[in-house]
């Protein structure tokens, strides 16, 4: 049997021949794949379908709902500050002491001159007593002097008595009787006396009681429950009623939020309610942008719309636990005006504009994406209301738009922040 030897060249250009065969057909597998890519990840949002209450929002500012300024009703310095600015107080707590000393002094002068007058008033009244009884002793001479005159006229005409004795009883009858007039005009002015002292005493009576009222001002009370503001007014300082308040308290639970509605809107909110409706709750939004927790009630509308700014104020009360809001602050007022039932949502992230048209990338059954046109209408938090366009349940790209095309496969995810909504 002869043993073949292959020459090396040759066993070489066999190795060549095969390496060269399989890097000929590696390299078709490779084109074959870099010519189909990998789908594009994209984040993708269901278009949903449900009632949506649809919300008008206003800038508010919040006031007490009764703000007592506190003033000075007397002229006095200022002695003492009796509570904590920006504390409640109860109604009836003292807040201010004002120097006591000079009303102190004119509560006693007014004493003492209800004393002088009740003093002229009992003199008076025994001047009346002295008049009247002097009255009556004139009264009782004339009646004597009427008797005797009486009395002597026969006589003398008999000439019992002579004409002297007559003349004498005659004249005693006159001068009785002028001195009755003069006992009549004395008790006059007697009575006339008494009245002149009880109008002195009715008047230094109320003199008294309007110096110890101006007694009482010294203190100044809280007129009402609620918190009490800053002293405008310093310890030491002279107050009197034409000064600034002293200071301010505020009835804040419940708290007053006030907001304009232009009268547009105030009309056209007119119409759609009806006056049998409910009226809706409302619901304010502080400054840090977090929903107060507690709802609000209408309370009232302005009486007239203001010619400068076209808008009428609206008026409604929150409760206020803790006394949390203070006057002053601001707030967005949300009223639920109407509600759209099976409303289309889609994420405002997925619509595109483009000279005023609105339009988003959808992804179908079969991955595949496509471009349609939609109508917009109401923003519903980080929502857009979809009028016509697109279903419920259809796909729309969030996040990676710009690496998907017509027609493009892709790879879709819900969207990371619409998952945790729907949990």
């Amino acid at each position: 049997m002869k043993k073949h030897h292959w020459p090396i060249a040759a066993i070489g250009a066999t190795l060549l021949l095969g390496v060269g065969t399989c890097q000929l057909s590696s390299c078709g597998r490779t084109s074959a794949a870099a010519a189909e890519p990998a789908p594009p990840d994209v984040e993708v949002a269901t278009v949903e379908q449900k009632d949506i209450p649809v919300y008008r929002e206003w800038i508010g500012t919040l006031d007490g709902q009764v703000n007592a300024a506190v003033r000075a009703q007397v002229i006095g310095y200022l002695l003492t500050q009796n509570y904590s600015e920006g504390s409640f107080v109860k109604k009836g707590q003292l807040l201010f002491q004002i120097d006591p000393r000079p009303l102190q002094a004119a509560v006693e002068q007014a004493k003492g001159q209800l004393a002088q007058a009740t003093g002229q008033l009992a003199q008076a009244q025994a001047q009346y007593q002295q008049s009247e009884a002097q009255l009556a002793s004139a009264e009782a001479n004339q009646r004597k002097a009427q008797f005797d005159e009486d009395r002597y006229t026969p006589l003398a005409k008999q000439r019992a008595v002579t004409q002297q004795d007559l003349d004498n009883a005659v004249q005693n009858n006159i001068s009785a009787k002028a001195q009755i007039k003069v006992s009549t005009a004395q008790v006059a002015a007697a009575k006339a006396q008494i009245e002149a002292a009880n109008a002195g005493v009715e008047g230094a009576r109320a003199n008294l009681e309007a110096a110890k009222i101006n007694l009482g001002f010294t203190k100044l009370y809280s007129p009402i429950d609620g918190i009490a503001g800053e002293a405008q007014i310093q310890i030491g300082n002279l107050v009197s009623p034409v000064t600034n308040a002293v200071t301010t308290v505020s009835t804040v639970d419940p708290i007053k939020v006030t907001f304009a509605v232009s009268e547009q809107e105030y009309l056209r909110l007119t119409k759609e309610h009806k006056p049998t409706d409910p009226v809706p709750p409302l619901e304010l939004v502080l400054a840090d942008g977090s929903a107060y927790p507690h709802e609000g009630k209408f309370a009232f509308t302005g009486r007239q719309v203001n010619q400068s700014t076209g808008a009428i104020q609206v008026t409604g009360l929150f409760p206020n636990p803790g006394n949390i809001l203070r006057p002053g602050q601001y707030g967005k007022v949300r009223v639920a005006v109407e509600t759209l039932r099976g409303a289309l949502l889609i994420p405002q992230k997925a619509v595109s504009e483009l000279q005023g048209s609105y339009q988003v990338a959808l992804v179908d059954q079969n991955d595949l994406v496509s471009i349609k046109p939609i109508n917009v209408g109401e923003e519903i938090g980080s929502s857009w209301v979809v009028h016509d366009g697109l279903k419920a349940g259809e796909r729309a790209i969030v996040q990676g738009i710009q690496k998907a095309m017509p027609g493009m496969h892709v790879k879709p995810k819900l969207s990371r922040q619409i998952a945790q909504s729907s949990e």
